[in-house]
């Protein structure tokens, strides 16, 4: 399962199509969710308290395919259910009212994010979104029989008691969401030399922590695009993990979705070194593409590393020339995919990414006809539009791209998606048809007008949203010469933020979309 969903990344997490039964309502009934509707969880952890439970929060949107996949492989498992008598479970979905204010309160920012928090409300740890089902429920357990939250365990590991730490601590943090951190244990800068330090100090007798530490440290660094400290050394430890088939199935997901960044920082272009590294890359990913164990979205998942790896040594936007075995496997996959999964939330999360892998294969017509046979059943058929979008982007076809990202705006739904949903689409225009600035200022203009004048309308991704499209305008603006657009929209945002409460955070947020000096920054 991958994490971090966003409408905008359009390689998405990244043929007859069959009707998908009905299911009913998300998440399962067995679990007793309480479901806020405000800025606030007071009474959530006064519950707690008073129960002595701990609190499970899950941040999540009803179009994000990671969501979905959580929901139909964790949420309705029976131990899943059973396991939730023990905590208080939060189901926080990003267009409910105060959610977003929630979302900057508990610095979660990417769909699905799932925090286990102690009854007095400090954090306990962040769940894995993207590791498989029954790994879930193995690192959910270990947080809940955990004698110290991971942030002290991560102060233990890095100091002079590690050699002290328990075996269930090593794994918590091994398994610990690192990438949804948002700084809460380490600042983002110094993430990847503190994954060095813990794959250091993990003892020899736990591989399994230990290789999971080694490659999201090698990942990490190779994310921030700095030198690999020991390279010779992690070269080693990463073919021992893909020459391991356990420890490599552990690893599923770092060497599913970060391959390219470890091969690149690993070896050199061109080189011996990397077309070994890479053929060992490509049997482990075929181990997984085949593994049942897995869910369906990850096994595509792995297809796709398979057709990532072959741009590696492309320019930027450059289409490899796939050999015909791998353009088969592709269609093969995203067409068992399509057939074989019925769970209506699970093919919102698998049919975006089955289409996603044709396109990768370069079978456009085929990822156009699966999706546009999946839109009258879909959760959320405007997430699939964009992926209609991205195709005809792809194609060259801007005006076909401009009105599937349009439509796909109109029947978006939920004040926070929609916003989401208007200021990507404002940010295609501009990308697409800067000329058209009466287009631009339309939909710019339409934005702003759903805006509610609430605080909490200022917050977390609803304010990047919108900080995003006021760049992308000021951009245009300068190099078109449409301060007058501008200056109406700004103006079109003040009425909003005249409205919001004087001492309010919020209204410098909004005062400061259009004019960071304003005193956005601050905040």
């Amino acid at each position: 399962m991958r994490t971090l969903c966003t409408a905008g990344a359009i390689s998405l997490l990244l043929l007859a199509c069959s009707k998908a039964p009905e299911a009913p309502a998300s998440p399962q009934p067995a679990i007793a969710w309480v479901r806020p509707e405000g800025a606030s969880l007071e009474a959530v952890f006064a519950q707690a308290r008073q129960a002595d439970k701990p609190v499970f929060l899950y941040w999540g949107a009803v179009w994000c395919p990671p969501c979905n996949q959580i929901k139909a492989t964790v949420f309705n498992r029976p131990d899943f259910a059973e396991r939730s008598k023990s905590f208080i479970a939060v189901y926080l979905d990003g267009d409910t009212p105060g959610a977003q204010k929630l979302g900057a309160q508990f610095k979660v920012r990417g769909y699905p994010t799932m925090i286990l928090f102690k009854p007095d409300g400090s954090e306990l740890t962040r769940l894995p979104g993207e590791v498989d089902a029954a790994k879930y429920m193995e690192v959910l357990g270990l947080a809940l029989n955990a004698g110290a939250s991971v942030k002290a365990s991560l102060a233990a590991a890095l100091g002079k008691d590690a050699a002290a730490l328990p075996p269930q601590a090593w794994r918590q943090l091994a398994y610990y969401a690192w990438e949804q951190d948002e700084a809460q244990l380490v600042p983002e800068a110094q993430r990847a030399a503190t994954l060095r330090r813990l794959a250091k100090a993990c003892p020899s007798l736990q591989p399994e922590a230990a290789s999971r530490l080694a490659l999201k440290a090698i990942a990490a660094t190779a994310q921030d695009k700095t030198v690999l400290p020991e390279r010779p050394q992690a070269l080693a430890l990463t073919r021992a993990v893909l020459a391991d088939a356990a420890l490599a199935r552990v690893n599923f997901d770092t060497l599913v979705y970060y391959g390219n960044e470890i091969v690149g920082s690993l070896s050199g272009a061109g080189s011996a070194e990397r077309k070994s590294l890479t053929a060992e890359w490509l049997q482990a990913l075929s181990r997984f593409a085949a593994d049942t164990q897995l869910a369906r979205s990850d096994r595509l998942s792995a297809v796709a590393a398979k057709i990532a790896l072959a741009r590696l040594d492309l320019p930027e936007g450059a289409r490899p020339r796939l050999e015909p075995a791998l353009v088969a496997e592709a269609r093969a996959a995203a067409s068992a995919a399509e057939r074989e999964t019925s769970d209506r939330f699970e093919r919102q999360a698998v049919l975006p990414g089955a289409a996603d892998l044709l396109s990768d294969a370069g079978l456009f017509d085929e990822s156009d006809a699966l999706l546009n046979a999946e839109l009258p059943k879909a959760v959320s058929p405007y997430y699939h539009m964009l992926v209609l979008a991205a195709n005809a982007r792809a194609r060259g076809d801007k005006p076909a791209a401009l009105a599937w990202s349009e439509r796909a705006w109109n029947e978006s739904a939920g004040p926070a998606t929609r916003l989401q949903w208007g200021s990507s689409h404002v940010g295609r225009l501009i990308e697409l048809a800067p000329q058209d600035a009466a287009r631009i200022e339309k939909a710019a203009g339409g934005v702003i007008a759903e805006l509610e004048a609430a605080p909490e309308t200022f917050y977390e991704r609803n304010r990047r949203g919108l900080e995003k499209m006021a760049k992308r305008l000021r951009t245009w603006s300068d190099k078109g010469h449409h301060e007058p657009v501008l200056r109406k929209l700004g103006e079109q945002l003040e009425q909003v933020c005249a409205r919001l409460p004087a001492q309010d955070e919020a209204r410098k947020a909004c005062s400061g979309v259009f004019n960071p000096r304003s005193g956005a920054q601050k905040a």
